[in-house]
């Protein structure tokens, strides 16, 4: 119960009013002095008439002009209103104490963090190992990548009047992350930085992470390299990392995509043109690998580039010489080639579609992007960055994630793979209404059983075959044996492999099996 009392400024005062309530044997829970010497009790319930009878006595007080019942005392009522604030915001929020233990979280940096419950009185280096908070009296801001996202990280130290010292005195911290994205401002990484290059790069799975370990060996050299994926895998996002990575990272990366402009095009776009090339070419002009010169040029759809092109690309990856269109000068230039495909260049290259010594030139250095029916794992950590993403640039707070929306895109193969994700979450986020995405809210793509049988392509190791199978299998299987149990006796295996098995396949996590 809270009591307002207007009063006087009387000495001993206060003292009466608790008396008052020790005589009645009520535990006071706090008391509060605000404006205009109106002093505020918080304590036990009690009856209505022990009620009655101290509101009757403290009316009695000298110097009591008024007293009345209220829902808040004002710390609590202005607790409630910072929190209600916080909790609207869109962009993630901390706030921490000296030592650096969070004391307040708001769902935006719930969701950022992917944290269940708010860890207060948590080490803040749990979340941020690389940050350090200062005592200074200075706002600070700084770029950060979190989760594959720019943000520029604001710390902003907290004060509070000191009584004693009538000096205020720094309280704590508050951390303030702004999207990058949600205001139109381009994140440049810093030259001399190559440690973050792959924070856009998510990468939660065993064979992901692998994948990237081998990424980082391969961008420190100059050789050609070949990323190998389907289409939506991501080949450009890491060709980006790899650069980044590199020592090349100071100088520029330029990409051209080889099938989406005509021939004559794309060989105008790479080696340049002299004056008077082409009817309308009246000065001469620089191509992509000498405006890389020193950095890197990413040829995304290599298997799509003509046999003339494949020709005069194969002679500069030789000795790094090239003629702009029309001009008769060599031009000598220092570039490492990056070059992405979806097909299979051998068949092309059998096919006479394309070159052999340029197949064999191009694969020195190779690294093949797996579907992303291959890494389930990944599935709910690009979901979490995809709608976080989508709910900063409409600068809203991101829904909670169901339990039960890893199984249900588990169970989907994902023909187009990471930006099939991000396209179906996007067209979720744009009809989902509350404060969770749930299954119902994604719609997948019905597919046929042709479609089904393609997910057992006969591509990559034996064991990579026989997982895509039996994940084919299970994830079949699980619509009508909604049980590990039932599953497990319906294949003649122990629960436990089942269990197992599921979880390794994305189909059901652990906290969402069907029990009997």
């Amino acid at each position: 119960m809270r009591l307002e009392v207007q009063c006087q400024d009387r000495q001993g005062l206060v003292r009466e009013l608790l008396d008052l309530l020790v005589k009645r044997n009520i535990d006071l829970y706090g008391i509060e002095i605000g404006e205009n010497y109106t002093v505020y009790l918080r304590f036990s319930s009690v009856n209505f008439d022990d009620f009655s009878g101290l509101m009757a006595e403290i009316r009695r007080t000298s110097g009591v002009s008024d007293v009345r019942r209220v829902n808040y005392m004002p710390s609590e009522q202005a607790q409630r209103a910072l929190h209600a604030l916080v909790n609207t915001l869109a962009e993630p929020i901390l706030c921490t104490d000296l030592k650096g233990r969070i004391e307040l979280v708001n769902p935006a940096a719930q969701q950022l963090f992917s944290l269940n419950d708010k860890p207060t009185s948590y080490p803040l280096t749990a979340l941020l190992p690389s940050v350090e908070l200062s005592l200074s009296q200075e706002k600070k801001s700084v770029p950060i990548t979190l989760q594959g996202r720019d943000f520029i990280l604001e710390t902003c130290p907290l004060f509070l009047p000191d009584d004693e010292s009538q000096q205020v005195q720094q309280t704590g911290t508050l951390l303030l992350f702004k999207s990058t994205a949600q205001r139109g401002v381009v994140s440049q990484p810093d030259p001399l930085e190559t440690e973050g290059a792959f924070n856009h790069f998510i990468a939660e799975s065993p064979k992901m992470r692998q994948l990237v370990q081998r990424a980082k060996k391969l961008a420190m050299h100059d050789a050609p390299l070949l990323i190998i994926g389907e289409t939506g895998t991501g080949k450009d996002i890491l060709a980006r990392a790899c650069h980044q990575y590199s020592p090349r990272h100071g100088h520029p990366f330029l990409a051209l995509n080889c099938g989406s402009i005509p021939d004559d095009v794309a060989e105008s776009e790479l080696f340049g043109h002299a004056a008077g090339a082409y009817p309308n070419a009246i000065e001469s002009q620089k191509g992509f690998f000498e405006l890389a010169a020193g950095g890197s040029v990413f040829l995304d759809e290599i298997g799509e580039m003509s046999p003339s092109l494949q020709t005069k690309l194969l002679r500069f990856l030789n000795d790094g010489t090239f003629r702009r269109v029309g001009d008769e000068h060599e031009v000598h230039v220092d570039v490492r080639v990056i070059c992405a495909t979806q097909k299979n260049l051998q068949e092309l290259v059998d096919q006479g579609k394309f070159r052999e010594d340029l197949f064999y030139r191009l694969n020195v250095l190779s690294i093949q992007l797996p579907a992303l029916r291959e890494h389930p794992q990944d599935l709910m950590a690009l979901s979490s960055f995809f709608v976080t993403r989508f709910a900063q640039e409409q600068g809203t707070i991101a829904p909670r994630l169901s339990p039960s929306l890893a199984a249900h895109l588990g169970r989907y193969h994902w023909p187009g793979n990471i930006r099939q994700l991000k396209n179906c979450l996007y067209a979720a986020m744009a009809q989902c209404d509350g404060e969770e995405l749930r299954p119902q809210d994604v719609i997948l793509p019905n597919y046929s059983t042709d479609e089904e049988i393609d997910v057992l392509q006969l591509e990559g190791t034996l064991d990579e075959i026989n997982g895509r199978f039996e994940r084919s299998v299970l994830t079949k299987l699980y619509t009508s044996y909604p049980s590990t149990r039932k599953l497990a006796k319906r294949l003649g295996v122990s629960h436990t492999a089942i269990a197992n098995k599921l979880r390794e396949y994305g189909v059901v996590q652990k906290n969402t099996e069907h029990k009997e």
